[in-house]
């Protein structure tokens, strides 16, 4: 099929990956008339669980592979470590968005930073490191603390390890299993905040935020919107993020994650037009963060997946006003015996504020893992996040939240 055709209602698209992101693509795109097929390991994973077919099989099974690929229209994913098998012989099929090109780069920290880097985007120093010898040169380049991360794979702050001092860089090295690695100099940032894009394949763009973005354990946390940067900051990020999009030619959703640099924190002599913002990293795909565009935009991260993927220019997204979202974590299940969480709670408070809950299907709850999340919205960015965050501590009145 053409790249450039649209793909209409009642056709079937793939979805490899069976989490969340897959299950609320399809939501979406059932919304739009569509149908989806998704792979994953995963028998009763929750993309699988809503699909209107799904092929239980690794992403390594090739044959499994071309027989879903053939049945699909287009091919899109939730996470960004497809092998790059697995992508080759979908996009034999159809079109698979974002494409092979926009996988490559985000699969690999240092071609990453470095293709950042080349498109004239700023980012943070950093070093290749592929041996302890080469790690001690880059730490004295860098100095500590810096972040020695792999250069593949990882997520939630697994697969990488703070280096406070010289003395950590051998047992950081060994504890990361001798691997190809990225060492990053440490950011002395604001706050962490990304941008959600959407892009057509006649490049039109949309972008989300910047929302701003907290974590514990690694593991995002609450997301606000607005983010509270000034307008010069927050234009600087949008204008980023297109040239992006731009740069890597994307077709479908990618979150941009940032740093934003405190104020002051430039180095003496560094050029004023770097700006305050440094990419992070990027994610082809829709973010945890982007989850509040379900409730706090007339169009969310998910339909526009959808409509890019299918050919179509994402239409804008439509803010509604202040919004922030709260992840719900296996931690919030009673742990002593089986149970829920007080979902009544969250109805006896309903006529003071506009809260909604997503869940997420998981059959079973772990700690750290996501479960599901609570939007509110509210007049301002400071009360979405006091509502979402009462909320959520009401749900588990024994576990509340500890501040960092």
């Amino acid at each position: 099929m053409n790249d450039t055709q649209i793909i209409e209602p009642g056709a079937t698209l793939g979805m490899l990956g069976g989490g969340q992101l897959g299950r609320m693509f399809v939501d979406a795109a059932h919304a739009l008339g569509y149908r989806v097929h998704v792979l994953s390991p995963d028998p009763d994973g929750p993309a699988g669980q809503v699909a209107d077919e799904h092929t239980a099989a690794d992403y390594g099974d090739l044959v499994a592979v071309e027989r879903f690929a053939a049945s699909v229209a287009a091919v899109t994913y939730e996470f960004e470590n497809v092998p790059a098998a697995c992508a080759a012989a979908c996009a034999a099929h159809g079109p698979v968005r974002p494409g092979q090109q926009v996988l490559a780069v985000a699969q690999d920290r240092v071609r990453e930073k470095t293709t950042l880097r080349d498109l004239g985007v700023p980012v943070g120093p950093f070093a290749a490191v592929t041996s302890l010898p080469e790690l001690e040169a880059a730490v004295a380049q860098l100095g500590c603390p810096s972040v020695l991360k792999t250069a593949g794979g990882g997520y939630d702050g697994k697969g990488q390890r703070v280096l406070r001092s010289a003395a950590d860089v051998t047992y950081a090295w060994e504890d990361l299993g001798r691997v190809p690695c990225i060492l990053e100099a440490f950011v002395d940032f604001e706050q962490e905040v990304s941008v959600v894009a959407a892009r057509g394949v006649d490049g039109t763009t949309v972008c989300y935020g910047p929302i701003a973005n907290t974590h514990r354990n690694h593991i995002l946390d609450v997301s606000v919107v607005p983010s509270g940067a000034t307008a010069e900051v927050e234009t600087q990020a949008v204008a980023i993020t297109e040239k992006i999009m731009d740069g890597l030619d994307v077709v479908g959703v990618l979150c941009v994650e940032f740093f934003q640099i405190r104020d002051g924190a430039q180095k003496t002599g560094e050029d004023p037009a770097r700006g305050r913002m440094l990419v992070n990293e990027l994610a082809p795909r829709p973010h945890n963060s982007g989850h509040l565009t379900l409730d706090a935009y007339a169009v969310s991260q998910f339909e526009q997946q959808v409509r890019t993927v299918c050919g179509q220019a994402p239409p804008p997204a439509g803010a509604r006003g202040p919004a922030a979202m709260a992840n719900l974590l296996g931690d919030l299940w009673p742990a002593a015996e089986p149970g829920e969480p007080a979902w009544s709670t969250l109805g006896a408070h309903a006529a003071d504020t506009d809260l909604r809950l997503h869940l997420y299907g998981k059959a079973q709850a772990r700690p750290g893992r996501k479960m599901g999340h609570l939007t509110a919205c509210a007049r301002t960015p400071h009360e979405a996040i006091r509502d979402a965050v009462e909320a959520r501590a009401r749900l588990a009145p024994a576990a509340r939240v500890a501040p960092d």
